[in-house]
């Protein structure tokens, strides 16, 4: 079996929905948890410094482009993204459309 990809990204949070953000993430809908396990996504983790969220996944699939589309196109996981959107702000580095920024790996200690 392959080594899992490595996934980081960025994304500002608002700072007057932080609390709001806080409370979703508390309870994340199974739907929303199931697709992410159906598209490989694993180890999945977000975290806050400031009002810079960091996210960190494991992808342990073949078709990387192909899950991701998947999870896009899941109703329940468009739903939560209605709630979670608002509260985040793309650094100003994203390309018009892009939301979280992904980051480049420069080093992992196996």
């Amino acid at each position: 079996m392959p080594a899992p990809r490595r996934v980081a990204s960025v994304i500002r949070l608002r700072p007057e929905h932080a609390e709001t953000y806080r409370m979703l993430h508390r309870a994340v809908p199974q739907p929303v948890l199931d697709t992410l396990s159906r598209a490989h996504v694993t180890n999945y983790s977000i975290f806050l410094r400031e009002d810079t969220l960091f996210a960190y996944y494991e992808y342990t699939g073949e078709d990387y482009d192909a899950d991701m589309a998947a999870i896009a196109d899941d109703p329940q996981t468009r739903r939560w993204w209605t709630l979670t959107d608002p509260c985040q702000q793309p650094l100003d580095s994203a390309r018009p459309g892009e939301r979280w920024v992904t980051g480049e790996e420069l080093f992992h200690l196996d």
